[in-house]
C-alpha cells in the first residue's frame, strides 16, 4: 500500500491497516535521500520535531505525532541484529535510530503507536545502474524474512 506525503492521510491509513487487517508485523519502506546504494534499518520512530511541510502544506499540531505518546518508541524487531547477521549484494547496510522527522519518520511512530511496537522501518536506495529493482528486490526479502524469524512468523 502507498501512503501519501501527507501527515494526517497517512496517519489515518496506518490505524486502518492496524485495525482492520491485524497483521503480525507492518514493513514500511520509504526513499532515502542518499545517492549511495545503502539500505538503513530504521530501529526506533520519534513523536515530536515534525516542523517540515508535507504535500499539502500542513505541519501536525505541535509538531507532534501523537500527543498522548512516549517521546519515541522501539521496534519489537531487533534492527541491529539483522544488520550484523546478514548482507545483501550490492547494497551497503547501515543501522539507524533517526528516521528523520518527515512522512517516513513519522509514519514509522504512528505505526509502532498503533501497532504495540510491531512495525519496522527501512531507507532504500533510488533504483540505479548499481541498485536495480531485482537486486532490491531480493534484498528486501531477505531482511524481511529475517524479521519474521524475530516474530516467529517465517513459516507462514
Amino acid at each position: 500500500m502507498q501512503l501519501p506525503v501527507v501527515y494526517q492521510k497517512a496517519k489515518e491509513q496506518i490505524l486502518r491497516i492496524w485495525t482492520t487487517l491485524k497483521p503480525t508485523l507492518t514493513v514500511h519502506v520509504g526513499l532515502a535521500p542518499s545517492t549511495k546504494a545503502i539500505i538503513i534499518l530504521e530501529q526506533c520512530g520519534k513523536n515530536k520535531g515534525y516542523k517540515e511541510m508535507d504535500a499539502c502544506g500542513f505541519c501536525p499540531e505541535g509538531g507532534c505525532c501523537m500527543l498522548d505518546g512516549p517521546e519515541k518508541i522501539e521496534s519489537t524487531i531487533n534492527m541491529k541484529t539483522i544488520w550484523k547477521n546478514i548482507s545483501v549484494e550490492g547494497i551497503d547496510m547501515i543501522f539507524s535510530r533517526d528516521a528523520g522527522r518527515y512522512i517516513c519518520d513519522y509514519t514509522y511512530y504512528a505505526s509502532l503507536y498503533y501497532g504495540n511496537g510491531r512495525a519496522a522501518f527501512i531507507h532504500v536506495p533510488l533504483l540505479s545502474k548499481l541498485v536495480t529493482a531485482d537486486s532490491l528486490g531480493k534484498a528486501l526479502q531477505t531482511i524481511i524474512l529475517e524479521m519474521l524469524k524475530q516474530c516467529g512468523e517465517e513459516g507462514e
